[in-house]
């Protein structure tokens, strides 16, 4: 297949570019390097440097014989996003319609999106599966739900398919060392604890440490980014066979907490992670935690990457390398 892969510079479509390509898929990315960065290109692929606002590019660039489109082009900061929601609004919401046209009007019918577990707000229950009612916490999360909604009118109406991909926590870099560009800004806890480390930012700040769990800070659900771009190619695949649209939790289901991430790291890098304990941020629940059981079911897709020591291990060798 030839897949177009919007966002293809970035952290996690970076990966699902090299994914696609060992997999001996053709590929293209169209990205603005917004927060992408040129050393994540490959070569060997066509590169459009151009925004999702430009409908006209987006159309060009599916009029080159695309199979299918991974979109992976979303503003994801959860604080800006409830500063600035018209940044967020213009670019993930009106930006992913400009997509969606153009999809309709080259007759370009498969769609995988980058979605996130921000849809589902405050968990009633964990693990959290895909029945979980929605109610996002953030503007950015109410973005990711209401372009799944846009995605269900559009296959009502216009015959898309797609398969929604509703990321937990992404962690971790390709363990082969080919893809090491370091996220601009990074707003998680590895790559924020590898700048402590490093001394590119004084401290961790750990917030809340009086939660009701084993060592009172917040458990999340982290998974590997290679077992993240696995996912999107077994999506694609799917789709192509002629399966039908599908939303999909992927996450390891298994949780660490902030304390274990902190300690594991000490243990890996050999370094000290300066921290610092900070009053609980607003909406930030106790233990988040993914049931992928679906996408077990669905994409035969298993995390085989996602095992703690080898997240913190190829973080670090990415964060060494960029710092030579």
């Amino acid at each position: 297949m030839h897949i177009l892969v919007i966002g293809g510079a970035g952290y996690i479509g970076s990966h699902v570019v090299k994914a696609l390509m060992k997999a001996n898929h053709k590929v293209s990315v169209f990205d603005n390097l917004s927060s992408g960065l040129e050393s994540n290109l490959f070569a060997q692929n066509k590169f459009i440097k151009a925004d999702i606002l430009d409908y006209a590019a987006l159309k060009n660039a599916l009029l080159e014989k695309v199979d299918a489109v991974v979109h992976l082009a979303a503003k994801k900061a959860v604080g800006e996003s409830m500063q600035k929601p018209e940044m967020y609004a213009l670019n993930n919401i009106s930006g992913t319609i400009n997509i969606l046209n153009a999809m309709a009007g080259t007759g370009v019918k498969n769609l995988v999106f980058s979605s996130s577990a921000a849809v589902y707000g405050n968990p009633q229950y964990v693990p959290i599966d895909e029945k979980h009612p929605l109610n996002p916490l953030s503007f950015y999360g109410f973005t990711k739900q209401d372009i799944e909604n846009y995605m269900r009118w559009y296959e009502q109406l216009k015959g898309l398919r797609f398969v929604s991909l509703r990321y937990f926590n992404a962690v971790g870099y390709d363990e082969e060392g080919i893809v090491h560009g370091l996220e601009k800004n990074p707003q998680n806890l590895l790559p924020i604890m590898m700048e402590a480390i490093l001394g590119k930012r004084p401290k961790l700040q750990i917030f809340g440490h009086d939660y009701d769990t084993k060592d009172g800070t917040c458990i999340r659900d982290y998974i590997h980014v290679t077992d993240l771009a696995s996912a999107h190619v077994k999506a694609l695949e799917f789709l192509h066979q002629g399966g039908d649209s599908q939303i999909l939790n992927l996450g390891t289901e298994k949780g660490f907490s902030v304390l274990e991430m902190v300690q594991a790291t000490q243990k890996v890098t050999g370094r000290n992670v300066p921290y610092e304990f900070a009053a609980r941020r607003p909406g930030d629940p106790a233990i988040i935690l993914a049931s992928a059981k679906k996408a077990r079911q669905i994409l035969n897709w298993e995390p085989t990457h996602s095992q703690l020591e080898n997240i913190i291990s190829s973080t670090w060798n990415a964060y060494q390398k960029s710092s030579l």
